[in-house]
């Protein structure tokens, strides 16, 4: 260990998008010595992919709006499967998280009477979104970031980490490597703040940044942490279909937030054939009534177009095994029909900017074929909603790698309120937490050196096997057995691919030096990537029925007893994979009254 950099911190925070970048900012603001640690550059976060909006109930456009209906909305959207706690929580409190982003220099876009504009988004009652164009997160990141590094946190970059570690029950710390040099690195640290982000690349066809690999989820589940709600994976309905070179490329909610309509090869509007009963009461039944809301917005009634999104994939997903398809296997998205140019370029410039320069499209003259990407996981580490806290002491994790506040399904803008609200809390939780130890708890260097060992005998691997090859048979395998349309017999056939792909993995090698070797990097990464598949692989086989973000064409129904029930996976004492069903929160009688109340 003396031949390791070695850094001594009360509260380290993986992860530098939305909710590490909050996370710091409060546990260094509470007198913690913290540092930020990140896989990639400052800035260079997934946050920025969220285009839309941040959902807050401010009443800015339907003073109407509040936290109990944000709350109502939030529960539905997740088919009441979320952590009550963690929905309240983010209900009443994003509304101070947005005005806090704004005080700190963030620069939303404004209505007439200067106020936040807020726009509609899938399966939420009212506009309630808000946004800087479609490049809200970006907005957020550069504000996070600048408020930061004026805090004088410390700053990592480009530095993995690949496991971490304990003193007894309790965390001590981490281990990583520098990915320019490929040199080790270890922190001392009292407490660890999760904030990694999801798991896309595990999937073919995603939204997600190269950095996507579960390190979150896996790093607090070898550490003895449960994972929740590993099968509900969020596909969003509309990625971007062609060229193949950028397939999957977000194409956000703002574009039918701000009108856009979904059409088939034959111009039809097909979203009025597939409202459920379950949104009917709030959703336009016909066209003349979905435009006569899009033209006056007076009876705060959504298109079927905003519904929530496990429910437009699904359909888009049919449509195209119907026939009715764009040339591409998509559909078509049009805003073209609803705007004049220079207002789509003004609403949505990144969108008219990437289908321009990307696909030779112009969105203001021609729509856009869209479908499908892979690009949330509901499922996360278990935490304590007030705090963060996992459950084992020292880890806290807040953003995509934390489970429960989703539950069966995110509503988009969801997922920015989602970082701030609950990377502020858990950088109090943890912050709290490493000020009242005391001492700091000891990072033997027995443990250092097992990972160090572990990670150095890549090198000397003669296996054959290539990590590329493997992650790309592991995304096919997710893709086609545990995507958008599952069956029992797929996941099986899933699970057994992937035990092949892990006895694979422990072959490949790489070559040359560790300096920036991303072969080297992506075989460390493959053991995450195989954690996490794994992960919603079983939950999905268990979970017998169709509910948000996992649909069983077996089980086809949305069973009421299942509705009792989130799935957890620990590690168990042999290694292997432990799954069981733990029973929900039952939710005080006052929350409760307000889902009565709107029927």
């Amino acid at each position: 260990m003396a031949e390791i950099q070695t850094h001594e911190y009360d509260v380290i925070v993986v992860g530098a998008g939305g909710a590490g970048l909050r996370a710091a900012i409060e546990a260094s603001a509470m007198g913690a010595r913290t540092a930020l640690v990140c896989k990639s550059l400052l800035g260079k976060a997934h946050t920025v992919m969220a285009e839309g909006g941040i959902a807050a109930a401010m009443g800015n456009v339907y003073s109407e709006d509040n936290w109990q209906v944000h709350f109502r909305d939030t529960m539905r959207g997740g088919k009441m499967l979320g952590n009550w706690r963690m929905a309240q929580i983010h209900a009443q409190e994003s509304p101070d998280r947005v005005h806090e982003l704004e005080a700190w220099g963030a620069l939303f876009d404004r209505t007439q009477d200067g106020r936040i504009q807020q726009r509609a988004f899938g399966g939420h009652r009212y506009d309630r979104l808000a946004h800087v164009g479609d490049r809200t997160g970006l907005e957020m990141i550069r504000t996070l970031q600048q408020h930061a590094v004026h805090k004088g946190i410390d700053v990592y970059m480009e530095c993995t980490i690949s496991r971490l570690l304990k003193d007894g029950d309790r965390i001590s710390g981490a281990v990583g490597y520098w990915r320019e040099s490929g040199e080790y690195v270890a922190f001392k640290a009292k407490a660890v703040v999760l904030a990694t982000g999801g798991t896309g690349k595990a999937f073919r066809i995603n939204s997600n940044s190269w950095e996507y690999t579960g390190d979150g989820h896996s790093l607090a589940y070898w550490a003895g942490a449960e994972l929740i709600d590993m099968e509900f994976i969020q596909f969003h309905p509309t990625g971007m279909v062609w060229p193949p070179s950028v397939r999957g490329i977000l194409v956000t909610e703002g574009v039918r937030g701000e009108g856009g309509i979904l059409t088939n090869s034959d111009g039809k509007r097909f979203m009025f054939e597939y409202i459920s009963d379950y949104f009917r009461a709030e959703t336009a039944e016909t066209e003349e009534e979905a435009d006569r809301w899009y033209g006056d917005k007076l009876n705060n009634r959504r298109t079927p177009d905003l519904l929530p999104r496990d429910e437009v994939a699904r359909a888009i997903v049919a449509e195209v095994k119907a026939g009715r398809g764009s040339p591409h296997g998509g559909v078509f998205l049009d805003i073209a029909s609803r705007h004049p140019a220079d207002y789509i370029k003004r609403a949505l410039p990144s969108m008219y900017h990437q289908f321009k320069q990307l696909a030779d499209i112009d969105i203001t003259a021609a729509p856009m074929e869209v479908g499908p990407t892979m690009h949330y996981t509901m499922g996360g580490v278990r935490v304590e909603p007030d705090t963060g806290a996992a459950t084992v002491p020292g880890i806290f994790a807040a953003g995509e790698c934390a489970g429960g506040m989703h539950g069966a399904n995110r509503l988009g803008g969801n997922s920015l309120s989602d970082l701030v609200v609950f990377g502020r809390r858990a950088g109090i939780g943890a912050a709290e937490y490493a000020l009242g130890l005391g001492s700091q708890p000891v990072l033997a260097e027995a443990d250092v050196n097992a990972v160090t060992s572990e990670l150095e005998a890549c090198f000397g691997n003669d296996g054959g096997e290539n990590p590329y090859a493997i992650q790309s048979d592991l995304q096919d395998a997710m893709h086609m057995l545990v995507g958008i349309i599952r069956t029992g017999a797929e996941i099986e056939e899933a699970l057994g691919k992937i035990a092949e792909l892990k006895a694979r993995a422990m072959k490949a090698g790489a070559t040359g030096g560790k300096a920036y070797n991303p072969s080297w990097h992506l075989a460390m990464d493959l053991r995450s990537l195989l954690t996490v598949a794994e992960a919603s692989a079983r939950a999905a086989g268990e979970r017998t029925e169709s509910r948000g973000g996992h649909t069983r064409n077996d089980y086809q129904e949305t069973d009421p007893e299942w509705g009792k029930w989130n799935l957890s996976l620990s590690q168990a004492a042999d290694g292997s994979m432990k799954l069981e069903k733990t029973p929900l929160a039952e939710m005080p009688a006052e929350l409760a009254t307000l889902f009565e109340e709107a029927k």
